[in-house]
């Protein structure tokens, strides 16, 4: 049997359709399976910070630039005042330091809502202060000296004076292995963040003004502060701060010696007083 010309082109156009038909349908269905819901990405994973180490270790004996600092007998101080990560209370940014003179806590705050939390001994009665500040110098093993105000309190101390050069670096020293010196705008305090060798002070309201930690503990907060950190000290977190205007307290230290190389200008922070 023979096709004529007439019935192969109809044939022939006949079989294009039906592969053109069938192509846009195959496309139809491409564009169909395409146009539905994609894959949502979960969110990243919340920052954990990483775990610390066992009391054990954490207050163990430390050789440090020259000096063999004695273990700690963390057993006999109540645990709220050991080094540990909790639940960050004070709403504050990450990276800012606040001290919290009623609990007798210093919190350095982390992402995630969490921070590590020290204990930290106060000023006594007569000597308490609060307010906002920045760290604006750092030392390791500082050098102490004694306000003139001290000097007239507890005059055995005048060996210590600046003229005669304050008291070296060392394991008596009352601002123990570290020091975090605080400034208002580019004004220096006097006030300090600084380590002790009286470890059982720890937890009470016993020194001239400033904030001690055990030394193992400023240790490990000097290390991970960086410079111009903001630093609030307050009556109680997770309340409005109150400073104490009309109650000068007396510094720990006469302060940062002249020609000392700090760590910047200072942004504008509030008008606080110590």
């Amino acid at each position: 049997m023979f096709t004529t010309d007439t019935e192969s082109y109809r044939l022939s156009r006949r079989g294009f359709l039906n592969a053109a038909a069938l192509g846009a349908a195959s496309i139809a269905v491409s564009a169909c399976a395409t146009v539905g819901p994609q894959p949502v990405e979960p969110p990243p994973p919340a920052y954990v910070e990483p775990p610390l180490l066992d009391y054990a270790t954490m207050y163990a004996p430390v050789s440090d630039g020259g000096f063999d600092l004695p273990g700690i007998p963390y057993e006999k101080i109540d645990e709220q005042f050991l080094r540990q990560i909790v639940p960050d209370p004070t709403g504050q940014q990450p990276g800012t330091i606040v001290v919290d003179t009623v609990g007798h806590h210093l919190y350095l705050v982390r992402p995630g809502g969490q921070a590590i939390r020290y204990g930290v001994g106060l000023g006594r009665a007569g000597f308490e202060w609060s307010g906002n500040a920045v760290v604006q110098w750092k030392q390791k093993w500082p050098k102490w000296t004694p306000p003139e105000e001290m000097i007239a309190r507890q005059p055995e101390l005048a060996k210590y004076s600046a003229d005669n050069g304050g008291m070296p670096g060392g394991l008596k020293n009352p601002l123990g292995a570290r020091a975090l010196y605080l400034f208002q705008g580019n004004q220096d305090t006097l006030y300090r963040l600084h380590g002790s060798p009286e470890w059982n002070s720890i937890g009470k309201s016993v020194s001239s003004g400033c904030v001690r930690l055990i030394n193992q503990d400023i240790i490990d907060l000097y290390d991970r502060v960086p410079q111009k950190t903001p630093v609030i000290v307050t009556a109680g977190v997770g309340q409005q701060m109150v400073a104490t205007a009309n109650r000068k307290a007396i510094p720990i230290d006469a302060g940062v010696p002249e020609g000392s190389i700090l760590l910047g200008p200072v942004r504008a922070i509030a008008d606080q007083v110590f």
